[in-house]
């Protein structure tokens, strides 16, 4: 058999492996961090093996569901303002491009502003309850959606676009026909950059000041040096955090109504 021949056989066999690589991974990090903390005796107010931080999640499932459903309303409600606003300021100014010029040195501004800093003023502002958690996560996506959402209704073809300008094609015409499915691809990965961020917006916010969520449970198990529970509150973040993404692309892909040769991989 030629080499090549023999290659084939191999990358069919890595291809079928490739989707259960996080899944293997993980159980190993687990292992090779449990064995690493008993062997090297780490105290649990430093760093508590990972049988310590699953056994208090479970013991707690109540406490850190209901955090979880409070962050995570609050997340999404931010990240769909923060996308709304990006949006629609991203189409404005497909259609007025001199739009663009104006807002952009205030976005800028915006963005240089330290959140942590705005988030203690949101909240004297607006108390202790979620509005100030959505506002902190809208401000922390806002930015890195709106530059995608903006690049993508640009990133036309220059001959589509010629072509539809010469059939007399309207302003509205061109963005339905070319730019929108042109930035389809953008606005998923403005999606999928989003939803981590929106889940630090929502729990920085809590940090500061709340009376639930799993910023609040962080916050409270930090005082405390109980760092098993931090660590649970953490796990959940990523754990939360890692299945928004994965949604975001498994939506991106059955949404490519614009390349079906794509769309049938």
């Amino acid at each position: 058999m030629s080499p090549m021949g023999m290659e084939l056989p191999r990358l069919r066999s890595g291809a079928r492996l490739a989707p259960w690589a996080p899944l293997l991974a993980l159980p190993l990090a687990l292992a090779g961090w449990e064995l690493i903390v008993r062997e090297a005796r780490v105290p649990v107010y430093l760093v508590p093996a990972p049988s310590r931080i699953l056994a208090t999640l479970w013991a707690e499932r109540g406490l850190y569901l209901q955090a979880t459903g409070v962050t995570l309303g609050e997340a999404a409600a931010g990240l769909a303002l923060g996308m709304g606003v990006a949006l629609t300021l991203s189409v404005a100014t497909a259609f007025w491009p001199p739009l663009e010029r104006a807002i952009m040195p205030l976005v800028l501004l915006l963005k240089a502003i330290p959140l942590v800093a705005i988030a203690p003023i949101l909240t004297l502002w607006f108390g202790f309850g979620p509005l100030p958690k959505v506002l902190m996560t809208a401000l922390l996506t806002f930015y890195p959606a709106l530059v995608p959402l903006m690049t993508g209704l640009r990133a036309v073809d220059p001959a589509a676009l010629e072509l539809l300008r010469a059939w007399d094609a309207s302003a509205w015409e061109i963005f339905v026909h070319l730019r929108w499915p042109s930035a389809w691809p953008y606005a998923f990965a403005a999606l999928k950059t989003a939803i981590p961020l929106a889940l630090i917006g929502a729990v920085v916010a809590e940090w500061t000041g709340a009376s639930g969520g799993l910023g609040r449970a962080m916050w409270l198990a930090q005082t405390n040096l109980d760092m098993p529970r931090l660590f649970a509150a953490a796990m959940i973040l990523a754990a939360v955090s890692l299945a928004g993404y994965s949604g975001a692309a498994l939506l991106e892909r059955r949404a490519r109504w614009w390349s079906p040769e794509e769309a049938r991989l």
